[in-house]
């Protein structure tokens, strides 16, 4: 199992800082996350807070918990993403979602929050991504975008492309089917029994030609800075098929309480 822990407080130099001092504790992944307004208060870009964040480390895996392509050009995020994926030396991974309604960055600029519509808009936006992914000229015709011969170059660090993690309203099937398409699922269970559940469902059904890249299950929750408390928790997780523990506080978080729990280490399974 791996472990990430999202950095959801401080100014861009704090959060840069956390990350460098989560890669020397021990954590495998850091994550920042992406809104444009939920009322949370200072909220920055994750792009850059993740460019950032790569110039101070060297190992760890970097993404955002989750990225919200719906409200994305693909084209821009799939530049955007090249970019970082170069910056990091092929650190960086792509959690996506539909993206959280009670964002003003959605229904309140005129942004489409039709689930099923945004769900086509992020199943194209996924293709155009990784049709992108190559640096070879790319076409695509669907429902809401058009591409003709475009090119990315130099191309992505990662082959065949960056690791694209997706949520996965378990059980609904279209929800779930959309992530074994790709690279991880970020099951909205909270039970770790689910997760047994969810990985039987990956094993049966996950495509074969989606097999490129080794297939993730991502829990998250809070765990107190004890380590071996902490691995008490989260080994249930483990234990039912869970490949990656990210460790989030979406209620309580500040710069301390993260920094205690960064210093601290991942918890011990």
């Amino acid at each position: 199992m791996k472990f990430g822990v999202i950095i959801n407080a401080g100014g861009p130099r704090v959060q840069a800082q956390l990350a460098a001092e989560a890669e020397s504790a021990g954590w495998d992944g850091v994550f920042t996350y992406d809104v444009i307004d939920v009322g949370l208060g200072e909220t920055y870009d994750p792009w850059v807070i993740l460019a950032a964040m790569a110039m101070r480390t060297e190992r760890v895996r970097l993404g955002a918990m989750v990225f919200a392509p719906t409200r994305r050009r693909p084209w821009k995020l799939a530049r955007e993403a090249l970019t970082l994926d170069h910056l990091s030396s092929g650190r960086l991974v792509l959690p996506v979602g539909l993206g959280a309604l009670d964002d003003r960055g959605f229904g309140g600029v005129g942004e489409v929050t039709d689930t099923r519509a945004r769900a086509v808009v992020l199943d194209e936006t996924l293709s155009i991504l990784d049709g992108l992914a190559s640096g070879e000229p790319f076409s695509f015709h669907g429902e809401h975008y058009r591409i003709d011969r475009m090119a990315l170059r130099p191309g992505f660090v990662q082959r065949p492309r960056i690791p694209i993690w997706a949520v996965g309203a378990w059980p609904h099937r279209r929800s779930v089917e959309r992530a074994l398409r790709w690279d991880g699922i970020i099951p909205q269970v909270t039970d770790p029994s689910d997760y047994r559940d969810v990985a039987r469902y990956v094993a049966e059904h996950r495509p074969e030609a989606a097999g490129l890249l080794p297939f993730e299950i991502i829990a998250d929750g809070k765990t107190p800075p004890d380590r071996s408390l902490a691995g008490d928790l989260v080994r249930a997780y483990s234990d039912a098929g869970a490949t990656w523990w990210i460790e989030a506080d979406w209620t309580t978080a500040s710069v301390d309480s993260i920094q205690r729990r960064i210093d601290s280490g991942p918890p011990a399974v």
